[in-house]
């Protein structure tokens, strides 16, 4: 086997390639990572110290075996690399009733046996006063959510791969890739050519260019968040505050307890994207919709609206029905990918890196991908 030459490249060392590098690498495959930027660069979705991990999923009950794999996963990965990865402090999905995503997430803890509370809107205030809730408002609450140290997940990802002999090389982006007669592939970048028996395309914004079927099926945006200064601090401490999604008129918005900042952060409006051009460099979020997020802040969690301290923006990756896409390049059975996963897809990364290095090892998955084909769009 010569030095350019694996059984296993990645395309993509964010949060999904990164889990996939240490899941294969750890069976004693021989992985190359490639990542165009730099590890845990904010050009992608990954940065900004944290992402909400929620056991109760409106999005659809099919989510829950995933999600209570990948919750499993970043504790055992946490502890494998000397990290707290995980920080459980409770999940909240707050909405009007009637409005769908309390529904839906009380249906997936019903489905899969899930510990929860609905709770009326008074209740929320007593348990959590920091939020103002409009007049009609319910909740779902979750004691097993909580969230993910986001950039700390890629490093010891990383970490943990490269220690099972895994190489990553960044700055260094795939330019195209070629499947061989033999059944391999192999992959072009700016400094050199690699072949291996197989391929895995986790590469976000991009993916479209390394899957052309994909080019028609999903589209960029611009997401918002910020991190703001607080009045009362102590009401958003971990331990005091938990993770949350707000449904109100102005959007989706969510939120996390203090976490390694001094501001509170909010994200949002979920539904309020911007189109934008992933090679654009300029990850900069409007006026708009950083106005968006201050008018969430000053009406519904008020003692959270003091001065903006960090601003950062994201791109989400967005399929038509937002759902995930995981599946094998169509006619090339060696090259799966995963990607799109529209705003809610960090979570389950530690559960996707399994699934890929099961796909690209086994041709199979121990999780029902159905939901997440490629060819549910031709239907």
């Amino acid at each position: 086997m010569s030095e350019h030459s694996y059984d296993v490249i990645v395309a993509g060392v964010g949060a999904m390639g990164s889990a996939a590098c240490w899941h294969l690498a750890q069976r004693g495959l021989k992985v190359l990572g490639l990542e165009r930027f730099d590890l845990g660069h904010a050009m992608g979705s990954s940065h900004g110290l944290t992402r909400i991990i929620r056991l109760a999923y409106f999005e659809g009950s099919h989510y829950v075996p995933i999600v209570k794999r990948a919750h499993e996963l970043w504790r055992e990965t946490g502890e494998q690399a000397g990290l707290k990865l995980l920080h459980v402090t409770g999940s909240l999905d707050l909405a009007p009733k009637g409005g769908g995503p309390v529904e839906s997430s009380l249906q997936s803890c019903l489905d899969h046996g899930l510990t929860h509370e609905v709770l009326e809107g008074n209740e929320v205030t007593r348990r959590f006063p920091a939020f103002q809730l409009p007049a009609g408002h319910h909740a779902l609450w979750q004691p097993d959510g909580g969230f993910v140290a986001s950039e700390k997940a890629i490093y010891a990802h990383v970490g943990l791969a490269q220690s099972r002999g895994a190489e990553i090389r960044t700055n260094e982006a795939l330019l195209d890739w070629t499947p061989t007669a033999q059944g391999g592939v192999v992959v072009r970048t700016e400094r050199g050519t690699y072949s291996a028996g197989r391929l895995v395309i986790t590469s976000g914004g991009w993916i479209a260019d390394a899957v052309p079927a994909l080019a028609q099926r999903v589209r960029t945006v611009k997401q918002a968040i910020g991190w703001f200064t607080t009045r009362r601090p102590e009401l958003f401490r971990e331990g005091a505050f938990p993770v949350f999604i707000l449904s109100v008129d102005e959007g989706n918005f969510y939120g996390f307890p203090l976490y390694e900042h001094p501001g509170f952060k909010l994200g949002g409006p979920h539904f309020g994207r911007e189109p934008m051009d992933p090679r654009d460099q300029d990850r900069t979020p409007s006026a708009h919709q950083v106005s968006l997020i201050r008018e969430c802040l000053a009406r519904y969690i008020p003692d959270a609206a003091g001065d903006p301290l960090t601003i950062k923006g994201c791109i989400y990756t967005v399929s038509p029905d937002e759902d995930f896409i995981i599946d094998t390049v169509p006619g090339v059975p060696q090259a799966v990918f995963a990607s799109c996963c529209s705003g809610h897809g960090f979570k389950f990364a530690s559960a996707i890196g399994e699934i890929l290095a099961d796909l690209s090892t086994k041709g199979q998955s121990a999780f029902d991908l159905q939901p997440f084909s490629l060819s549910r769009f031709d239907a």
